[in-house]
């Protein structure tokens, strides 16, 4: 573990604010679940209503209400569902995400959602091969791509009747800690979008006492104040609501909210914030979790 104090950020003065400890974590994959606001408040400042009831889960519905978002710490296995009603040509799809990924990782799909889709042909494999990941076929024409350090991988694997396979997952020394799986009919550039998180090589910070116990990250230690915390949280905010504001004031869709509600931890608790590849195919999703074979990582 190393320690600094990271770069751009000011020591408090003396009865000013009182620095807290928290941690950078890489790979990003392994850090843990993480803040839920992260997702929540984005969806919130993109417009989308807030469906949940006191003491239940998260729910998020898209403005159009074809498309709902939870996040349930009650149940067994628990963690995110994102679910699409058929629209148009899209047929409906699902997709789930266990409650230890990453709220970094979950918010490249969340975030997507909230955005036009591109116009550009997606490819899922092209942001992980753009970080060293390597890719390996297996003998039933899975393809899989698998992270440099063989703890995270992302695979496709064609099925019969269009039942063909997204998943991914991370472990560490303690088992596998995470999973995320996709239904046939999920629109490509969200599994696109979740692979450009998964990727990204930028480190995640969690607080103290929130830092995975597993010896495959590297952390650094650094020193931040509560209004350091609570502006890159509302920058975040901000730039959801400017988006969104920009999409209404060319389409007339209906105008976001400019309440934000309160933030939440991973254990479900509400808190207030402190101011060459295959073919790219649609995916299949068994009902029950641990049920695929894991690459032999």
């Amino acid at each position: 573990m190393s320690r600094k104090q990271w770069t751009g950020w000011r020591t408090p003065r003396a009865g000013g604010e009182q620095a807290e400890q928290h941690y950078l974590i890489e790979p990003r994959h392994l850090a843990g679940g993480g803040n839920l606001g992260h997702v929540t408040e984005f969806l919130r400042a993109s417009g989308w209503k807030d469906s949940s009831h006191q003491g239940g889960p998260f729910v998020f519905d898209s403005p159009d209400r074809t498309i709902r978002i939870g996040y349930d710490p009650h149940t067994q296995p628990g963690g995110w569902t994102i679910s699409g009603k058929a629209a148009g040509a899209q047929p409906a799809w699902h997709a789930t995400f266990g409650r230890q990924t990453p709220v970094e990782i979950v918010a490249g799909v969340t975030d997507a959602l909230t955005r036009p889709r591109s116009a550009h042909a997606p490819n899922a494999w092209a942001p992980l091969e753009q970080q060293g990941w390597t890719s390996e076929r297996g003998e039933d024409q899975s393809f899989t791509a698998v992270h440099p350090g063989r703890d995270t991988w992302l695979q496709y694997r064609p099925g019969e009747r269009g039942q063909d396979l997204w998943w991914a997952g991370a472990r560490t020394e303690h088992g596998q800690t995470w999973d995320a799986v996709f239904t046939p009919t999920t629109p490509l550039h969200l599994i696109e979008a979740f692979a450009t998180a998964l990727a990204d090589p930028q480190p995640v910070m969690r607080p103290r006492g929130h830092v995975p116990p597993t010896s495959r990250v590297r952390t650094t230690s650094v020193s931040v104040l509560p209004s350091q915390l609570s502006a890159w949280q509302q920058a975040r905010i901000t730039a959801a609501r400017a988006a969104t504001w920009a999409r209404f004031a060319t389409t007339g869709a209906r105008k976001p909210s400019r309440t934000a509600g309160p933030y939440a931890t991973a254990g479900g608790r509400r808190r207030c914030p402190a101011s060459g590849s295959p073919r790219q195919a649609p995916v299949s999703h068994p009902h029950a979790r641990g049920s695929y074979d894991r690459p032999d990582l």
